[in-house]
């Protein structure tokens, strides 16, 4: 595998709400395309497994997404903001 890319780059929600992020594992042809997903600060945000990012208080905090192997990584940075 070359890579792995988070769409978008940056994303705003409100406390309560939720976005969706896209990651993208490259070649496409890649075996193994199994991701986890991380927040720098769950008391702002949290992620699921399947990157659905729910805002818990303002502030902001950095979605991680890791393949499998832990060889590559991206991220984005999301701002919550009051509902």
């Amino acid at each position: 595998m070359s890579g792995v890319s988070l769409t978008p780059a940056t994303a705003s929600v409100k406390v309560g709400a939720t976005t969706a992020l896209t990651s993208t594992v490259s070649p496409a042809d890649a075996t193994d395309k199994s991701v986890s997903y991380a927040s720098s600060n769950t008391a702002v945000a949290t992620v699921s497994s399947v990157g659905v990012v729910t805002g818990v208080s303002a502030g902001s905090a950095t979605i991680t997404v890791t393949t499998h192997d832990g060889s590559k990584t991206a991220s984005t940075a999301v701002t919550v903001t009051a509902a």
